[in-house]
């Protein structure tokens, strides 16, 4: 068995029941703030450098509003949490270190401390996986 399939077992027997209702209210944060980041339109023309739509840009900007809303939601439900988990990444990363940074480390930052608390929750999911109460494992316990 290799490092990757150690540490998936691991997590698997190794997840508290009470890590479930951490993950749901984890979804529903990412769905929130897939919600946050296309309703703000401000923000989003700021991004992408006002009239002047670059590709990158505009794919950063989708990839985003749709790894946050599909990915929370599927995150929320228990359904593909760690490879959710893993497309949530480069965002989180991307946030603490390149977007939420800039205004310092600072107890009124509170975007980065979200996103912080966001980036340790999502390593903490690709670990333990999905848990008890969600849908891989109704699936797990229903195949035939």
């Amino acid at each position: 068995m290799n490092m990757l399939h150690r540490i998936e077992h691991w997590g698997d027997t190794h997840h508290p029941a009470w890590t479930d209702a951490l993950r749901i209210m984890l979804g529903v944060i990412l769905v929130l703030k897939g919600i946050s980041f296309i309703s703000d339109t401000t923000y989003l023309t700021q991004l992408m450098g006002g009239l002047h739509f670059g590709l990158f840009p505009v794919m950063a900007v989708h990839y985003v509003a749709f790894a946050h809303l599909v990915g929370g939601f599927l995150i929320a439900l228990g359904c593909l949490t760690r490879l959710m988990s893993i497309l949530q990444l480069p965002i989180l990363i991307a946030a603490v270190f390149f977007v939420n940074i800039r205004q310092g480390f600072s107890p009124l930052n509170s975007e980065l401390w979200l996103s912080l608390i966001v980036l340790i929750l999502l390593l903490t999911f690709i670990v333990l996986g999905s848990g008890r109460f969600s849908m891989d494992e109704y699936v797990k316990q229903h195949a035939h």
